[in-house]
């Protein structure tokens, strides 16, 4: 039988993949920079950020569940807290994507309509060139074709090539977002 990717995961009772996290305290989860910010304020340790993400785009379209195992589990508003810091977590990594999708989309309109400027220019001093054969003009036009198809295409690679990995970004971080969080102790997860 062929082994996939799945297969590395333990499959819920739901029929869910589990991302399993061990720790021994749920203030392993955070970066140590900032000990007196509630944990909904503060940063996601890099590393558990990264294995969650690293995961999440393993597992693709999947349904899974994020499970923290815990030497002493935490009182029921400390697993809220945590909850909501990974979902907070998210949503920032989220506008960011979304803000680099309009900056990339402003860029593409941009290269789009100095590009067409350009090729107007240069069909206009391409007939110029026709009518005084100036070898002055015929450089700058060419120049201007140029100028204006490598603008066009900067724009289209933007926006046809560069937009996909925002995209698939923004689907994961929302993924991460929706998913659930439950927590388990240690001692008693041996099945």
């Amino acid at each position: 039988m062929k082994k996939t990717v799945i297969d590395r995961y333990e499959i819920t009772k739901n029929e869910k993949v589990a991302i399993d996290v061990s720790i021994p305290t749920v203030e392993r989860l955070y970066h140590d920079f900032d000990k007196t910010a509630p944990y909904y304020h503060k940063e996601l340790d890099q590393e558990f950020a990264d294995y969650l993400t690293e995961c999440v785009h393993e597992i693709g379209k999947h349904p899974f569940i994020i499970r923290i195992s815990l030497e002493k589990m935490p009182d029921e508003t400390l697993m809220d807290r945590v909850q909501k810091s990974i979902n907070s977590y998210y949503m920032y990594l989220k506008l960011t994507e979304i803000r680099s999708l309009k900056r990339m989309f402003r860029r593409f309109v941009v290269l789009f309509g100095v590009g067409l400027v350009l090729l107007v220019l240069a069909i206009l001093a391409t007939r110029r060139v026709s009518l005084h054969e100036g070898v002055v003009v015929e450089v700058f036009a060419q120049g201007l074709t140029i100028a204006a198809w490598v603008s066009l295409w900067e724009a289209l690679v933007n926006i046809f090539m560069e937009w996909r990995p925002h995209r698939e970004n923004i689907r994961l971080y929302n993924r991460i977002i929706d998913s659930d969080v439950i927590f388990r102790d240690r001692s008693n997860s041996a099945s």
